[in-house]
């Protein structure tokens, strides 16, 4: 599938995203892979917050979090989620809505692994989403996990990933006058064949 602008070339909308990526990581200046994830409470109120894509599979995205977080619990309780990940330097953007599973395991082993050892012992001293009563009690948390854990700490049991495998993806690019260039790609559930439809800006 392809169009005047040839940024949509292609059959699959996972390469064509990681393309994108790809392209933004030498023009962003920060966190080319920051994506706006919106979840549902359990009286329907929207959330949403910035959060890092860290991979693009074959058939869906990742990103990890603390698994005791607000954004996991509603995760967790409504089996979906969505995200868009905007790029302002390119004028580019993808829209992602889709059913959740969690990432765990020896994938989700290995990325923790490769984080920095502050980045792995704080998520050993953060209860995410909860209430703080300073900072100077979570550095000093900080410092007890650091004691306790050493140089070299396991994964925590609550923490980890989860992708989202699309029922919908959307391509957005700027274009002259307002009149941008979208195409939407949607399929009935996971396994499907897409539908691929270029819709009015």
């Amino acid at each position: 599938m392809t169009d005047r602008t040839g940024l949509f070339a292609g059959d699959d909308p996972f390469a064509i995203a990681q393309t994108w990526l790809s392209e933004a990581e030498t023009t962003e200046i920060n966190d080319p892979n920051a994506i706006a994830l919106s979840t549902v409470d359990p009286d329907g109120l929207p959330n949403a917050r910035m959060v890092l894509l860290k991979e693009i599979e074959a058939d869906a995205f990742v990103f990890y979090t603390n698994y005791g977080s607000a954004k996991a619990q509603e995760l967790d309780a409504a089996g979906k989620g969505a995200f868009v990940m905007h790029w302002k330097s390119l004028r580019r953007q993808v829209r992602v809505r889709g059913l959740i599973s969690k990432v765990e395991g020896p994938q989700a082993d290995a990325y923790y692994k490769s984080r920095s050892l502050k980045s792995r012992l704080g998520a050993w001293a953060s209860d995410q989403s909860q209430p703080l009563s300073s900072r100077t009690s979570l550095m000093a948390k900080v410092a007890k996990i650091t004691a306790e854990k050493g140089t070299n700490p396991e994964r925590p049991p609550f923490w980890g990933g989860y992708r989202i495998a699309p029922l919908e993806i959307e391509f957005w690019a700027d274009g002259a006058f307002r009149l941008h260039d979208r195409f939407r790609w949607r399929r009935a559930d996971i396994g499907s064949a897409w539908e691929i439809l270029r819709l009015n800006p």
